[in-house]
């Protein structure tokens, strides 16, 4: 009798390890999305340092840069509600100059830790 309750502890404690274990990995832990995106309309000039601005006050990573078409390209990574969050930002309020005509957003995808850090301007 007592090797079956020694048994039964030995089970319990080896399932509650796998859960934390399974909770600790990161296919387990918070997800991210990345997503690439481009603002076409009169966005450059402040729209960057604004962008910037917006991205890190939100808490997501990624990066803004002119392009020689006139229009601002970047990426976004992040929790998906904050991503979400900046790609209406991105595509409905802008600077205070900017007049946005459209924004495309492209090759979104889950991943499963961030692989920029910070937000900052390319040139």
């Amino acid at each position: 009798m007592i090797i079956c309750n020694l048994n039964a502890c030995w089970t319990s404690l080896l399932v509650l390890s796998l859960v934390i274990l399974f909770a600790m990995s990161s296919d387990a832990g918070e997800k991210y999305v990345s997503v690439d995106f481009e603002v076409f309309g009169n966005v450059q000039g402040g729209y960057l340092t604004y962008t910037e601005e917006e991205g890190k006050k939100l808490g997501v990573t990624g990066w803004v840069k002119n392009t020689r078409q006139g229009t601002v390209i970047g990426q976004v990574q992040g929790p998906p509600e904050k991503v979400k969050e900046m790609k209406y930002w991105l595509s409905k309020v802008g600077s205070p100059s900017s007049r946005i005509h459209r924004a495309e957003f492209t090759n979104e995808r889950d991943i499963s830790k961030l692989e920029i850090r910070g937000f900052g301007t390319r040139y």
